[in-house]
């Protein structure tokens, strides 16, 4: 159930959002609009993009991500090893920094299409 307060921030998001793009239309000027899900942003973050980010920004962390394997306790028994290609590592320092740079690197694609 939602509360009052997430009904109307989103009741208000889209007002404003409309508010822009009418002005927009009015003003005859270009517009450009991203909608990211922040919820589990990370966790489908492709690798060879995220590579690709961080070699332009020059960034040096891939080392730390190479390789990364994980098991999983499954009905009680341990899973054998498996490779991790998507995502982010948790509890990684570097999360905010990079979830940062790929914003960023979407708001600029999306201006230049």
């Amino acid at each position: 159930m939602k509360s009052d307060i997430e009904v109307r921030s989103c009741t208000d998001q889209i007002a404003t959002l409309r508010i822009i793009v009418e002005q927009s239309v009015e003003w005859n000027s270009s517009l450009y609009i991203n909608f990211i899900d922040y919820e589990k942003a990370f966790d489908n973050v492709d690798r060879r993009t995220l590579w690709k980010l961080l070699r332009h920004y020059r960034v040096p962390i891939r080392n730390s991500y190479d390789g990364l394997q994980r098991k999983v306790v499954y009905g009680g028994q341990l899973t054998g090893s498996f490779q991790v290609r998507t995502g982010v590592r948790q509890g990684c320092l570097l999360y905010p920094f990079l979830f940062l740079l790929v914003v960023d690197w979407i708001m600029k694609t999306s201006i230049f299409m």
